[in-house]
């Protein structure tokens, strides 16, 4: 009598605030596909303190501001993992070489149309800032729907009237501050992004956002991407003075520091995502196991989503994707929400996206492209009747229960990926003697 023993493969994955394990069988299992391991800095404030001191494409901060300037300081919402308090403290600390005393400084906090900024607390500040950085300079709110927002230019390619929030336009010295990764359709956050996403008014974000129909524009890609033309030439109407931008491992630790242009600084962080989160694969799997990286980037289904798009080209047609994302804030963007019940496809998405785009809009239009190819199985803490009802996914209670589940649809023998940090990889299929070229 011949036992058969079917050797399992144990791949732990990210979700929220701890990890959840998937048992792939070893026959099944094509590996997992993972960032390029690059160390952490030992040290956060030397690192930043070193870009700084060596800026790329422009002079120092200490030697532009001049002790009267107004200065004025655009850091990212709570759901960026970025060393903010060292960062402004670093920058403050340049400032001062010049002269400019801390009462000349205002931040302004990236409260996008996706985190409105009535809901940000006084916690939120704390958890971003830093506790030292709250007592030294004025902290302000953007609201994207101001009435006062000034108008700067008009860009030139895309047609795109750009206006700003007030402190940020009449600013002598302003700075952004970022981390850069993919974006699924700007092609990388971080530099130019910024100013959009942080101090625009909502009609210029909306303009810019439609150009996502663009079929270059994708993550990890510039070249030919109308979203990152215009948002550049945006920036540069909006006349910013300096960036900080920093690049993190798969484990949020600060791998390297770029401060100085633009764009010139921007440029050298978008190499080091690259190095790190481009990872080339020779087959293409029937099932996708992936983690949207856990908290906080899977606080919410908007925010998970991304994890979706990022593996695409690593998934066959007509295989399923698992995603593990615990979701603690439900779907995260009303917009998202009425968009995908009142729209029940893509081609009236697509038209609304033309017609009427609203920021989240832009979530069910990409769910229900990926949707038409592929079945989605969600593992989260999501009520199955939002998930199932209004998101068209399928769902499972645990990442075992999903793979089991994924297997029936395409078959015992199917091949999977496990992907742990979705979010931030990008994962792209070439065949074994493209990729020898």
């Amino acid at each position: 009598m011949f036992v058969i023993v079917i050797v399992m493969v144990d791949v732990w994955l990210p979700y929220g605030k701890t990890d959840v394990c998937v048992r792939v069988p070893a026959r099944n299992l094509l590996g997992s596909i993972v960032p390029v391991q690059k160390s952490s800095v030992s040290d956060f404030k030397v690192e930043i303190e070193r870009a700084l001191k060596e800026p790329i494409g422009t002079g120092r901060l200490s030697e532009i501001a001049k002790p009267e300037s107004k200065i004025v300081i655009l850091v990212d919402d709570v759901t960026c993992r970025n060393p903010n308090e060292f960062m402004i403290l670093a920058v403050l600390s340049e400032l001062s070489i010049a002269g400019v005393k801390d009462e000349n400084v205002t931040i302004i906090f990236d409260c996008n149309l996706y985190n409105n900024s009535k809901n940000v607390k006084p916690e939120d500040y704390a958890a971003v800032l830093g506790a030292d950085v709250l007592k030294r300079v004025k902290i302000v709110n953007h609201d994207a729907k101001a009435k006062d927002l000034v108008y700067v230019g008009t860009t030139s390619s895309y047609d795109n009237k750009v206006f700003l929030n007030p402190i940020f336009a009449e600013a002598d010295i302003k700075i952004l501050l970022s981390d850069v990764n993919m974006h699924y359709y700007a092609g990388y956050s971080g530099g130019r992004k910024s100013v959009m996403s942080g101090v625009c008014g909502v009609e210029t974000m909306r303009h810019n956002s439609v150009m996502m129909l663009n079929s270059n524009a994708k993550a990890g890609v510039l070249n030919g991407n109308s979203v990152h033309e215009d948002l550049t030439e945006v920036a540069r109407l909006a006349k910013v003075t300096f960036i900080v931008n920093i690049v993190t491992n798969s484990k949020g630790e600060l791998v390297k520091a770029f401060a100085g242009d633009l764009e010139a600084a921007f440029l050298e962080a978008v190499k080091l995502v690259d190095e790190i989160y481009k990872v080339t694969v020779d087959r293409r799997a029937d099932i996708i196991v992936v983690s949207a990286g856990g908290y906080p980037v899977d606080v919410t289904l908007s925010q998970a989503y991304m994890a979706i798009d990022n593996v695409l080209d690593v998934v066959k047609r007509g295989g399923v994707i698992v995603l593990v994302a615990e979701c603690p804030k439900g779907h995260g963007n009303q917009v998202f929400y009425d968009w995908m019940t009142r729209l029940t496809d893509l081609k009236s998405t697509e038209k609304e996206i033309k017609r009427n785009f609203a920021m989240g809009g832009h979530k069910a239009y990409y769910l229900l492209k990926v949707l038409q190819n592929h079945p989605i199985i969600l593992v989260s803490s999501l009520p199955d009747y939002y998930a199932t009802n209004v998101f068209k996914l399928k769902t499972a209670r645990a990442v075992n229960d999903a793979l089991t589940e994924a297997f029936k649809l395409v078959g015992s023998a199917s091949r999977v990926w496990t992907i742990p940090a979705g979010s931030y990889i990008l994962p792209e299929y070439k065949a074994p003697e493209e990729a020898k070229t």
